[in-house]
């Protein structure tokens, strides 16, 4: 399975601006129950991405206030992106060789075409774990 054959079904690409304020993107990701989005530049391309964890450790912690803040202060901009065609297996990996949760969808064109996240690999994962399971039991009980 591909990124694409993840993302495919999805009808929302989460992004917000650059020039938004920590509050209002910390708002966004609570209202869209994600936990980090990419930020776009005024071009529309990917800038950088943030995550609760940015802004828990980069605001919070630091006591600064997020309403004077703009997210360019405190997004990750060393990003690993993936293309649409690259395999799970190796977004597992590269997750895991980063220590990393989130990997940016970037296509040949530089667009962004949204984020995968540790939570959805997993999702996968399971998903195809309990076909296999159910498919062993039908075999294995069907003679019954």
């Amino acid at each position: 399975m591909t990124v694409e054959d993840l993302i495919r079904s999805r009808t929302d690409i989460y992004s917000v601006s650059e020039e938004v304020t920590v509050y209002d993107v910390a708002r966004y990701l609570r209202e869209k129950q994600v936990r980090a989005v990419g930020v776009l530049n005024r071009d529309g391309k990917l800038a950088g991405v943030v995550s609760q964890s940015d802004i828990s450790d980069k605001v919070a912690a630091e006591n600064k206030c997020p309403a004077w803040m703009r997210v360019s202060e405190v997004m990750s901009t060393h990003l690993i992106t993936v293309p649409p065609t690259t395999h799970l297996d190796e977004c597992i990996r590269l997750m895991e060789q980063n220590g990393i949760y989130h990997l940016p969808v970037v296509d040949e064109k530089a667009n962004y075409r949204g984020m995968i996240s540790a939570q959805d690999l997993l999702r996968v994962i399971a998903s195809d774990e309990k076909a296999r399971a159910d498919m062993l039991e039908s075999f294995l009980f069907s003679g019954r």
